[in-house]
């Protein structure tokens, strides 16, 4: 080893013997804090007989008389104006749901049982009505072009 790891390796053990110190006298400090409270208020009256502490109390009542002087009163908000709260409200007009409910048909499930095939029928008809359409069509057109055939022959 050389003597510089030794430097590093007593400072390391000198820094951890003081943290060791520190928290020892703060478990001390844990465990007895009676003590320590006497001895810092000796040292306060000590040091400050003649000043007199004035604290403030913004959101505790404390129990002491001589302390409860120092509450201070509520700080007062601004009243606070609610833009929308200020409109009036729009008046709606409330309908009874129960008046509007008609009545079914009395046929209602004779049409839904028989739907399919009124579906079926329709498109049947709409065929047939098509077909009757280009027959008609048809027979027209012949009979332009024997009338028109025939005019021509004279």
């Amino acid at each position: 080893m050389g003597i510089e790891e030794e430097e590093t390796i007593e400072q390391a053990a000198a820094a951890r013997r003081e943290r060791l110190r520190a928290l020892k006298a703060a478990q001390q400090l844990l465990e007895n804090p009676e003590d320590d409270e006497t001895q810092a208020n000796e040292d306060q009256n000590g040091d400050d007989e003649n000043n007199d502490v004035n604290v403030k109390f913004r959101n505790y009542l404390p129990h002491d008389k001589q302390l409860q002087e120092g509450k201070l009163a509520p700080p007062e908000l601004p009243k606070f104006e609610d833009p929308v709260a200020a409109e009036p409200p729009v008046e709606e007009i409330k309908e009874d749901p129960f008046l509007n409910i008609a009545p079914k048909k009395p046929n209602w499930d004779l049409r839904r049982d028989v739907q399919k095939k009124l579906d079926k029928l329709e498109k049947r008809t709409q065929k047939a009505l098509y077909q009757l359409m280009e027959q008609q069509e048809k027979e027209k057109q012949l009979a332009e072009e024997d009338g028109k055939g025939n005019d021509s022959g004279n």
